[in-house]
C-alpha cells in the first residue's frame, strides 16, 4: 500500500468524504487543501448521465471562464501568409504553416492550442496520429478552425476552453489556480456548468449531473452539491 504523506493526511483531515459541499465552500477549500510547492491548478470533474459511445449522447463545447484559467496557454497559429500579421498581432505564440507542420511531424508538440483556417485544414490531415492523442487536433466544434484567427487567439488566451465528455461519461477541465480568490472559481465553475446545462442531449434520460467535484493539483477531490449551483 502506499504511503500517505503527511500533507496529503493534513489534506484530508480537512475535508468531510461523507459530506457534498456546497459549490461555495468547496472553493473556499481549494486554497486550505493544496499542498504543493507550485501554483496548483484547481480542476473539476463532472459525472454526467449520458452514454458517449452514443452519438446522439456527446456532450462537447466550449465556454470563455470569466477569470480565465491562471495558464499561460500556448498557442500555435497554422495560417497562411495573409494570417500571419493578424495572428501576430492577437498574442500567438508560434506562427507559420509549412514549417511547423514539419516539426510535428517530427514530433514537435509544445503547445497548449492549435488554431487554424478552414482551408489548412486538409494539410493537418496527416498530423491525426501525432495530434489526436493529445487532443491537439483543430475541430470546428470548438471554435479553433475559424477565419476569424485574431479574434480566436485572444479568446484561447484569455481563457475559452473547450471540453468533451469522455468513454466514461465525464468532463474534465482546470477552472483556474489554488491562488485565485474563492469567488472566482465559483464564477467559472458556474459558467461551465450552466454551459454544459444547457447542452443535455434531448435522448439522456434521468440525473443528468451525477456527480461534480473538485480538487487541486494532486490534493483529494471535495464533493460538490449539484443543486448549489446557480442555473441548472
Amino acid at each position: 500500500m502506499a504511503k500517505i504523506s503527511k500533507k496529503r493526511k493534513a489534506a484530508l483531515a480537512k475535508i468531510d468524504s461523507n459530506k457534498q459541499y456546497t459549490l461555495n465552500d468547496a472553493t473556499k477549500l481549494m486554497k486550505e487543501i493544496s499542498y504543493t510547492k507550485f501554483d496548483s491548478s484547481v480542476d473539476i470533474d463532472i459525472r454526467l448521465g449520458v452514454d458517449p459511445k452514443k452519438a446522439n449522447q456527446m456532450v462537447r463545447g466550449v465556454v470563455s471562464l470569466p477569470h480565465g484559467t491562471g495558464k499561460d496557454v500556448r498557442v500555435l497559429a497554422l495560417v497562411t501568409p495573409d494570417k500571419e500579421e493578424e495572428a501576430k498581432a492577437a498574442g500567438a505564440d508560434y506562427v507559420g504553416l509549412d514549417e511547423f507542420i514539419q516539426k510535428i511531424e517530427q514530433g514537435w508538440v509544445d503547445i497548449d492550442i492549435i488554431v487554424t483556417q478552414p482551408n489548412v485544414m486538409a494539410k493537418l490531415g496527416k498530423l491525426g496520429k501525432v495530434l489526436g492523442p493529445r487532443n491537439l487536433m483543430p475541430n470546428p466544434k470548438s471554435g479553433t478552425v475559424t477565419t476569424e484567427i485574431g479574434k480566436t487567439v485572444r479568446e484561447v488566451k484569455a481563457g475559452k476552453i473547450d471540453f468533451k465528455v469522455d468513454k466514461e461519461g465525464a468532463i474534465h477541465t482546470s477552472i483556474g489556480k489554488s491562488t485565485f480568490a474563492p469567488e472566482k472559481l465559483a464564477e467559472n465553475a458556474i459558467e461551465l456548468i450552466q454551459t454544459i446545462a444547457k447542452l443535455k442531449p434531448s435522448s439522456a434520460k434521468g440525473t443528468y449531473f451525477k456527480g461534480i467535484s473538485l480538487s487541486t493539483t494532486m490534493s483529494p477531490g471535495v464533493s460538490v452539491e449539484a443543486k448549489s449551483v446557480p442555473g441548472i
